[in-house]
């Protein structure tokens, strides 16, 4: 299904919908996922109570599982502003629409005497055209399935330069994605100044500004802009699982 999509300055984008490209990672039962910040592992369990059994295998008429899930530490997750503050804000709130015009970037991190590796702004970056552009998703290099599974805890993952997170918000961007377990460094004694750089804090919050992690994407697509549907499920929360999905712009047509 093709669809015309207006995403500002009398530009016109097509998209064929029935062709999404998922980014975000299945959340699986048990140790089979990432895990970062020493979250215990998903949990299926199987309700039984006075005779029902929720489970077919074990001759139950239907499945009926509770889930226990850390949405910051399991899997791909969306949060807002109300992650690092104490105005209660919760992500179901952060979002007045779902489609975005995005763009996609492969970055390398650079390491750091001190081991750090960081995530900087490029001098390719700064060239790149980000007129309408509203949403910003960083592919990390090398680009390996491992992501799908890795245990981030303890290792101090790469994180994000805040020249390079000031820079996106100077250019409009509203809406962060990255592959990593967190756009700062696992351990920074509460500074958290990347996350503090993209919501403006705590001068200025940028209420609808969004960032999700975790993510990955195939390194069979390529870099570039596409149309960004960027959703999450109507959780009272500062964040939430979700399932960020691209399409492929196959025309971009300015009109009069």
């Amino acid at each position: 299904m093709k669809a015309i999509i207006n995403v500002g300055k009398n530009t016109n984008i097509e998209v064929d919908l029935n062709k999404p490209i998922v980014i975000s990672i299945p959340i699986k039962e048990g140790d089979n996922n990432p895990n970062c910040y020493w979250a215990e592992p998903v949990k299926f369990e199987t309700i039984k109570a006075d005779g029902f059994i929720g489970s077919v295998a074990e001759g139950g008429a239907v499945n009926y599982q509770k889930l226990q899930i850390t949405p910051h530490g399991n899997g791909t997750h969306i949060e807002g502003y109300g992650h690092i503050t104490n105005s209660k804000a919760t992500i179901n709130n952060q979002l007045s629409s779902y489609h975005f015009y995005c763009k996609l970037i492969s970055l390398s991190p650079k390491k750091m005497p001190n081991g750090d590796l960081i995530i900087g702004l490029t001098t390719d970056l700064e060239q790149q055209n980000f007129d309408l552009v509203k949403a910003v998703i960083i592919r990390t290099l090398p680009n390996t399935k491992e992501k799908l599974t890795h245990k981030y805890s303890g290792t101090n993952p790469p994180f994000l330069d805040p020249k390079l997170v000031n820079f996106l918000v100077a250019k409009g961007i509203d809406h962060l994605l990255i592959d990593l377990p967190s756009v700062d460094k696992e351990v920074d004694k509460g500074v958290l100044l990347s996350h503090r750089t993209f919501w403006s804090l705590p001068q200025n919050p940028r209420k609808n500004a969004t960032i999700t992690e975790l993510i990955y994407v195939s390194s069979d697509v390529p870099d570039g802009n596409y149309l960004l549907n960027l959703q999450t499920i109507n959780l009272e929360m500062d964040a939430a699982p979700c399932n960020p999905t691209l399409y492929k712009i196959e025309k971009n047509t300015p009109h009069g």
